[in-house]
């Protein structure tokens, strides 16, 4: 496991921050999430090979990570 570090555009709001942390949780693999609405990151704790799910989890909420 290690810790994976996001940058999100497009997050705006506590919503916005319980739909990702919400959707993460769902991925089996994927703990301690953290999300900082002020500077768009969403870090977590997962195998490497997970970054990729992540990703394409948080983009079907709408969000562009970067």
């Amino acid at each position: 496991m290690e810790k994976i570090i996001l940058k999100v555009d497009g997050m705006m709001c506590m919503h916005c921050v319980h739909s990702v942390e919400d959707a993460l949780k769902q991925q089996e693999g994927i703990s301690n999430i953290e999300i900082n609405l002020q500077e768009k990151t969403v870090s977590f704790e997962a195998d490497a090979a997970l970054k990729e799910k992540a990703v394409e989890i948080i983009e079907d909420l709408g969000f562009e990570v970067k």
